[in-house]
């Protein structure tokens, strides 16, 4: 029963008061992928701020099997954009700790140096940063904090990965792009392998309450719990003055 052209219009009319609240001249900066999120993402911005306000960032990390799909997208979409490669900049950092990054830093590492490329784009060409994340990641913290969890405006993270797809097709982005199978690009494995469930399980679960396998429930009921933090302002002390 989702409702794919109202929702994606309504998108794009809070993209456009966003910006005349919060910046009437900026453009949209966005860190381009080839994956569904940045994609319907991006087309969002372009429908809602026209193709000269929006800047796509490509930022392969070495060589990036599938940076064809972010080449697709800008071309289809006709938006000016940059290649960065950020391989030099990870391993500088890596090289430069007196001691050995645990395997989860080294993963989350280029996500947060994406995220700060994206801002240095943004500060140097008057933008505002785009976040890409859905509800269904967000709600298992598939996400890196300061890496792709970061951003100025986000328009998809109360819509589930189903959701964003189906805008896609509403916004004519090629199939490839909307379809494409989710793959992290840290650690070679898809998000599904990843999670131990399928977003169509999880978007299930999310919207409707259901879900057959009762340890998939278990599993998406911890992630939930343990990533809440995530969702959330830093916590802040409030001394009684």
């Amino acid at each position: 029963m989702f409702d794919a052209k109202r929702i994606k219009n309504d998108c794009v009319e809070w993209i456009r008061e966003f910006f005349r609240e919060n910046g009437p001249d900026c453009n949209a900066v966005i860190g381009i992928s080839g994956g569904k999120d940045s994609s319907v993402a991006a087309a969002l911005c372009v429908e809602a701020l026209g193709k000269d306000r929006v800047i796509g960032v490509l930022m392969p990390c070495g060589v990036q099997h599938d940076i064809d799909m972010a080449e697709l997208l800008v071309r289809h979409l006709d938006i000016k954009h940059y290649v960065v490669n950020i391989k030099d900049a990870v391993d500088g950092i890596s090289s430069a700790f007196p001691f050995e990054l645990s395997n989860q830093s080294r993963v989350n590492l280029p996500p947060r140096i994406r995220m700060a490329t994206v801002y240095a784009v943004a500060q140097t060409f008057n933008g505002r940063v785009v976040n890409t994340c859905n509800l269904s990641e967000d709600w298992v913290g598939y996400s890196t904090r300061y890496g792709d969890a970061a951003g100025d405006f986000s328009p998809m993270s109360n819509l589930t990965v189903q959701e964003v797809k189906a805008i896609g097709r509403e916004l004519g982005l090629p199939d490839v792009l909307v379809d494409k199978v989710p793959i992290d690009g840290l650690c070679g494995k898809t998000d599904e392998e990843n999670l131990g469930f399928t977003y169509a399980e999880l978007d299930k679960y999310i919207r409707e309450g259901i879900i057959d396998d009762a340890q998939k429930k278990e599993l998406i009921d911890r992630k939930h719990k343990m990533n809440l933090f995530k969702l959330q302002l830093m916590p802040s002390f409030k001394p009684e003055l």
